[in-house]
């Protein structure tokens, strides 16, 4: 990870799952919500969060195969809640003050994950290239050093 992007990227993706993290605690011991933020579903929260440990490190080695899982999982679980709020469970007299809390934290997620496919795609780093051009003057100047020795040998001169 070369970019600055890149790294900001994984610190935000770090601190939403940080910020989960603390929502799912806050549902688990007792709280109904945390400071109006809940989980949608408890259980798939708690696979969710296990999940995202998993494609974090996989998106700092930078596999295509996380960020897409990534993508997915944040796809399904935050797309769902987002969809039923303001389409399907949309009231006529206006959405309430946590719903529209919960359908931002929501759409964080979402728009987090796919930016960090789009950063994944875009970044030249993940392309499978064997070849540096800062180090390969250095390691790949054997034919240059046979060359120089086969000369060297020949010019055989005498110092006085």
């Amino acid at each position: 990870m070369r970019n600055l992007s890149s790294w900001l990227l994984v610190m935000f993706m770090g601190m939403f799952w940080i910020f989960r993290v603390i929502v799912a605690l806050s549902v688990q011991f007792g709280g109904t919500d945390f400071g109006g933020f809940i989980a949608f579903n408890f259980n798939t929260e708690i696979i969710l969060l296990f999940t995202t440990i998993l494609c974090l490190i996989l998106i700092l080695r930078r596999s295509l195969v996380g960020a897409i899982a990534y993508v997915a999982t944040y796809g399904f679980y935050f797309g769902t809640y987002i969809f039923n709020n303001l389409i399907v469970n949309r009231p006529e007299t206006g959405l309430s003050m946590d719903i529209l809390q919960n359908v931002f934290a929501a759409a964080l997620g979402v728009i987090l994950s796919v930016l960090v496919l789009i950063d994944l795609l875009i970044d030249k780093a993940t392309r499978k290239s064997h070849s540096d051009r800062k180090t390969d003057w250095f390691f790949k100047t054997d034919k240059f050093d046979r060359k120089y020795d086969e000369r060297a040998d020949k010019n055989q001169y005498r110092n006085y």
